[in-house]
């Protein structure tokens, strides 16, 4: 565990993107496999929960669609995401769309980013950042370890949050997107998660644990018969500038998809002040 100095020492970029992130939400405001044969529950729920970042990993890959509805003053907004996740490299890449602002103008720019261990990369950033370069954070420092920065979870990162598990009950069976699932309810606490997390993410929920409000995030999880999630809806409360509810769903689809990921050179990575 990272001790209470260091945490609080962040970068000077991953400040400026965190509070820029929340910006322009704020502007446009304003695992087990499961026998499927019948409904009845695992004899152990929270282990079938805890073991889904497992199953990904042997998976491989994953097309993945990602929602985050952020809610203050009474004014909603969603952000949508589309890409695709390498579970056994830990990287990924999505497409990011913000909405129109409220005064009516056209939408931004969608954002590519590129998700990797330790690092957000982002195109098309805006504010001040020149249309062809990139910006790159350093997701541990990050208060919120980029579970909410980036405007999408990264569906990698959604998984092992889910290894803090803890009071899950088993709702019973439905569908997601006409395939059979089992849905749990439960909450999920983002230090026990990091202290069981892979490496690669560790430092990102170490971070997260001293950003939000509270450790514990309410969460519904869906699970195929191969006991792979199909989806995941993590609800947190974030503190910036006033109490930020935000609710983040990631569906996973087209297991197998090949997805490759190619990281910027050094030249086409901005350094250059970020605006709020």
């Amino acid at each position: 565990m990272v001790d209470h100095q260091h945490r609080r020492r962040r970068g000077r970029a991953g400040e400026a993107v965190l509070a820029a992130g929340v910006t322009l939400a704020v502007t446009a405001m304003s695992g087990c496999a499961v026998d499927g044969n019948d409904d009845r529950p695992p004899a152990d729920v929270a282990a079938v929960v805890r073991g889904a970042a497992d199953v990904l990993a042997r998976t491989g890959s994953a097309r993945a669609r990602t929602a985050m509805e952020m809610a203050t003053g009474g004014t909603r907004v969603t952000i949508h995401g589309e890409g695709g996740v390498d579970f056994k490299n830990r990287m990924g890449q999505l497409l990011v769309m913000l909405p129109a602002d409220v005064k009516g103008k056209a939408e931004h720019r969608p954002i590519t980013e590129l998700l990797v261990p330790g690092a957000l990369y982002m195109k098309n950033r805006g504010a001040g950042v020149p249309d062809d370069k990139w910006v790159r954070v350093d997701t541990t420092t990050l208060t919120d370890g980029n579970l909410v920065t980036g405007g999408a979870t990264d569906p990698w990162v959604a998984a092992e949050l889910l290894r803090g598990a803890q009071e899950v009950t088993y709702v019973g069976e439905t569908e997601v997107a006409g395939t059979k699932v089992r849905h749990y309810r439960g909450t999920t606490d983002i230090g026990r998660a990091a202290g069981s997390a892979s490496p690669e993410v560790r430092g990102a929920l170490e971070a997260a644990a001293k950003g939000f409000s509270t450790d514990t995030v309410p969460f519904d999880a869906y699970l195929d018969e191969e006991g792979r999630l199909r989806k995941v809806r993590h609800r947190f409360t974030y503190v910036n500038n006033g109490v930020i509810d935000v609710s983040s769903t990631t569906l996973l689809y087209g297991f197998g998809t090949p997805v490759t990921v190619v990281l910027p050179a050094n030249g086409d990575i901005y350094s250059g002040k970020i605006a709020d």
